[in-house]
C-alpha cells in the first residue's frame, strides 16, 4: 500500500497535477486529517464549545460578535403574516398568535421572539440548540396549551453512540430508524456541568423526534451535530487577549516610577534586618530628596514601549477574526473610525446577504415553521381557534410569510427615493416594500385608511403641500445629496440638472 501511494505521488509530481496535492518542501508539514466531521466533533466538540463559551464570558470581542449576530439575524423577531384570505379569520389568528408569543417560553423568561434571539446566540456559540415542545393541559390557563423548553447542546451527549433496544442506531445522541430518519433524541435529564441541579447525574431520557426541534447550520454533508461559529477564531481571540493583557501590563509598569537600589554586599548576608517594619525599597513622593547610604546606587527602570506596531498588528488580527466569524470589522470591534461610507455600505450588503440566507434556511425553516404548525394544530384542537375545514386544507391554512426585522438604512433619504422609483417603475410592489420593513401590507393600508378618515373628520391634513391625494411621490433631495459642477458652460447648454433647486 505504501509503495503504491509513493508511486502515485511521484507520478503526480512528474506530470504536474495540483500543487495543493503534492508533498514537496512547502507542504511537508501540512497533514490534513481525512476523518469525517462527525468523528472530529466527537473528539473535539466538547472542548470547542467550552472554549467558545469561556471567550463569550470573558472576551469583549467574542461577546460583541455574538450579540451583533443575534441582533442582526433576529432583532425584534421574525414574525409570521398569515396568507388566509378571509380578513376576519386572519385578524383572529394573528391576535391569538400575538397573545401566545408571551406564553411560549416554558421558563417564563422571555417571549417567542426572545427565544429566537437566544437560539441565534446558542447556534453561534455552540453550533446548535434544541427545543422540546411541551404540550400543556387545558387547565394550565394558557391561550394555546403549548410551550417550548430550550435545551443547550451539552444536554445531548456526543458519546451516546450504539444500538437502541428496538434495534435502531444511536449516533451522537440521535436515534435513527432503518431508513435514516430521526426518530428520537437521548437527552440528559440534567445538565452535566450544573452542580446546582440535584439528582442523578448522567441519567438519560428518550424523547421522540416529533417533540424536538434541532436548530443547526451544518457545513458538511452528513454532519449530525453542530460546531461553534467561533471555532475558526478561538485561537486568535485567545492569543490576542493574552497579547493585549501583556501590553496593558507593560504600560502599567512603564507608568510607574520604578527604582532599583544597588548596595554592596553586607558582611553577613544571612543576618536578619535590624527593623522588620522598614519596607523593602525606597518610598518616594513628589519633590522628595532621598539620601542613600555610602556605596548604594539607584537605577530607574525603563521598560520597552510597544512602539508603533501595536495598533497595526491588532487591527490585522481583528480583520482575520472578523473574516473567520463572518462579522464585519466595525461590528466586531465597535471601531467606526477606519471605515468610510462606501466600504461600510459594501460590508453591510455582504453581511446582510449572509444573514438573510441564514434567517430563511435555518431560523425560519428549522424553528419558526415547525413551531407555527404545532401551534396551529394545538389551537384548533383546543378550540382556541376556529378554522372550518382545517384538516382537509391544513397546508393552505398554514401558509404564512415570515418577516424579519427591517434593516436600518445607511442613507435613509437616498434609499427611500430609490425604493419609490422602483415602485413607480413597476419593479416592485408596495406589498413587497412594506414586507421588507417587517410589516403586513393589509394592516398598513387599514391603518392609513383609518388615519385619513380621522384627518377628514377633524379637519387635519398632514400631507406635504402640493402632494397628490393618491399615489407615490419621491422625497426631495437634501442639500448634501445635491452634486456641484464647476463647468458652467455645460449647465447653460443642457439646462438645469434634475437634482438642482428650481426655485
Amino acid at each position: 500500500m505504501g509503495v503504491s501511494m509513493n508511486w502515485r505521488q511521484r507520478l503526480g509530481a512528474f506530470i504536474g497535477g495540483f500543487d495543493a496535492g503534492q508533498h514537496h518542501r512547502r507542504l511537508r508539514g501540512f497533514r490534513a486529517t481525512r476523518a469525517h466531521v462527525n468523528a472530529l466533533i466527537a473528539a473535539s466538540g466538547p472542548d470547542i464549545t467550552a472554549r467558545a463559551r469561556w471567550l463569550v464570558r470573558n472576551n469583549g470581542y467574542a461577546v460583541n460578535a455574538v450579540e451583533s449576530w443575534a441582533a442582526n439575524t433576529v432583532g425584534d423577531g421574525i414574525k409570521p403574516i398569515s396568507k388566509i384570505g378571509d380578513a376576519a379569520r386572519k385578524e383572529e389568528l394573528q391576535s391569538l398568535w400575538l397573545a401566545w408569543t408571551d406564553e411560549a417560553d416554558a421558563e417564563g423568561l422571555t417571549d417567542f421572539y426572545g427565544l429566537q434571539r437566544r437560539a441565534a446566540r446558542e447556534v453561534f456559540m455552540a453550533g446548535e440548540v434544541f427545543f422540546r415542545i411541551r404540550m400543556r393541559r387545558a387547565g394550565d390557563g394558557l391561550t394555546v396549551p403549548l410551550q417550548m423548553q430550550m435545551l443547550p447542546a451539552e444536554m445531548l451527549p456526543l458519546e451516546q453512540t450504539g444500538t437502541a433496544a428496538n434495534g435502531n442506531a444511536i449516533r451522537q445522541g440521535i436515534e435513527f430508524d432503518r431508513i435514516g430518519r430521526r426518530v428520537a433524541y437521548h437527552f440528559f435529564r440534567r445538565h452535566p456541568g450544573d452542580s446546582t441541579d440535584p439528582g442523578l447525574a448522567g441519567e438519560v431520557v428518550r424523547v421522540p423526534a416529533a417533540e424536538v426541534i434541532h436548530v443547526i447550520d451544518p457545513v458538511e454533508g452528513g454532519q449530525l451535530r453542530g460546531v461553534s461559529k467561533l471555532a475558526p477564531a478561538i485561537v486568535k481571540l485567545f492569543l490576542l487577549d493574552q497579547y493585549d493583557d501583556a501590553e496593558l501590563d507593560r504600560k502599567k509598569v512603564a507608568a510607574m516610577y520604578a527604582m532599583f537600589v544597588t548596595s554592596p554586599a553586607p558582611d553577613n548576608p544571612l543576618a536578619p534586618a535590624e527593623d522588620d517594619d522598614v519596607p523593602d525599597g525606597v518610598e518616594i513622593s513628589p519633590g522628595q530628596i532621598v539620601r542613600l547610604d555610602p556605596g548604594e546606587d539607584v537605577t530607574v527602570g525603563q521598560p520597552a514601549d510597544s512602539g508603533a506596531t501595536y495598533e497595526p498588528f491588532q487591527y490585522r488580527t481583528l480583520l482575520q477574526i472578523s473574516a473567520a466569524l463572518g462579522i464585519p470589522y466595525p461590528y466586531l470591534a465597535n471601531d467606526m473610525v477606519k471605515g468610510n461610507f462606501s466600504n461600510s455600505r459594501l460590508a453591510l450588503i455582504e453581511f446582510r446577504r449572509r444573514v438573510s440566507a441564514w434567517q430563511h434556511s435555518v431560523m425560519v425553516w428549522q424553528l419558526c415553521r415547525p413551531v407555527y404548525a404545532r401551534w396551529m394544530d394545538a389551537a384548533v384542537l383546543s378550540g382556541a381557534l376556529t378554522l372550518p375545514g382545517y384538516e382537509a386544507n391544513r397546508a393552505r391554512l398554514l401558509a404564512a410569510d415570515w418577516l424579519p426585522t427591517k434593516w436600518d438604512w445607511v442613507d435613509p433619504l437616498k434609499d427611500a427615493n430609490a425604493e419609490i422609483a422602483q415602485i413607480e417603475a413597476g419593479l416592485k410592489s408596495r406589498t413587497q416594500a412594506i414586507a421588507e420593513r417587517g410589516y403586513d401590507a393589509e394592516q398598513v393600508d387599514r391603518e392609513i385608511a383609518a388615519e385619513r378618515a380621522r384627518e377628514r373628520t377633524l379637519g387635519l391634513d398632514f400631507r406635504r403641500p402640493g402632494s397628490p391625494a393618491q399615489g407615490v411621490q419621491a422625497l426631495p433631495q437634501s442639500d448634501d445629496d445635491t452634486e456641484t459642477d464647476t463647468d458652467t458652460t455645460d449647465d447653460a447648454e443642457d439646462g438645469p440638472r434634475p437634482d438642482e433647486d428650481q426655485t
